[in-house]
């Protein structure tokens, strides 16, 4: 399985919560490949710039070490502009572009995200 772990999956993964189940854990861990898209880094750091998430020294790092960076390209771009107006969020709409264009399967507990027909593993 190709997964594609969502920003709030890979803070879970990092910080070790609760939030993302034993089950969910080992599907990560156990996949053939587990992207992390630049996009997830940009919306921790606008997070954290805002006052809105702590992280940890060293957090880029660790998400090296446990996830193959997805790059961003312009088809991933010309999926985003296609997609319907479902979620107002640009960085989970740019995941969903992503996972449809790469054919992946987005980890995730948002329940917008599966109205994209992407298929979805719930966190």
């Amino acid at each position: 399985m190709r997964l594609l772990v969502d920003t709030h999956v890979a803070i879970w993964w990092l910080s070790g919560d609760r939030h993302l189940s034993r089950d969910t854990r080992l599907a990560i861990e156990r996949a053939d490949e587990a992207y992390l898209s630049p996009v997830s880094l940009w919306e921790m750091l606008v997070k954290q710039e805002t006052g809105r998430l702590e992280l940890p020294l060293g957090f880029v790092d660790a998400l090296r070490d446990d996830f193959v960076e997805l790059p961003l390209t312009f088809e991933h771009a010309l999926e985003g502009r296609s997609l319907p107006l479902l979620h107002r969020d640009p960085f989970d709409r740019m995941l969903v572009a992503q996972a449809l264009a790469e054919r992946l399967t987005i980890v995730t507990s948002d329940a917008t995200i599966p109205r994209y027909g992407v298929p979805v593993l719930a966190a």
